[in-house]
């Protein structure tokens, strides 16, 4: 069984996916059309997004994995409790 600090990590990660995700939607990172740099350029802004994310989630983030990591405790609870 993970412990307390696994599952906070893991609830950190999730909400760090999910703040990539909607930092993708809304074009941060994308060039301005003057400099295009075609594929290669799109794949490193995805690392760029996924960096902000975890600087955001490192800061407090949104409060999705504090809610996370409860949801997750309250099932490893119920699974012990089995």
């Amino acid at each position: 069984m993970p412990d307390r600090a696994q599952l906070h990590e893991k609830a950190k990660e999730l909400e760090t996916a999910f703040l990539s995700e909607m930092l993708a939607h809304t074009s941060l990172g994308k060039a301005p059309e003057s400099f295009g740099g075609g594929v290669g350029e799109d794949q490193f802004a995805s690392y760029l997004r996924a960096a902000q994310a975890k600087l955001i989630v490192d800061k407090g983030g949104l409060g999705l994995a504090q809610t996370i990591f409860e949801s997750l405790l309250k099932a490893q609870e119920k699974q012990n409790d089995r």
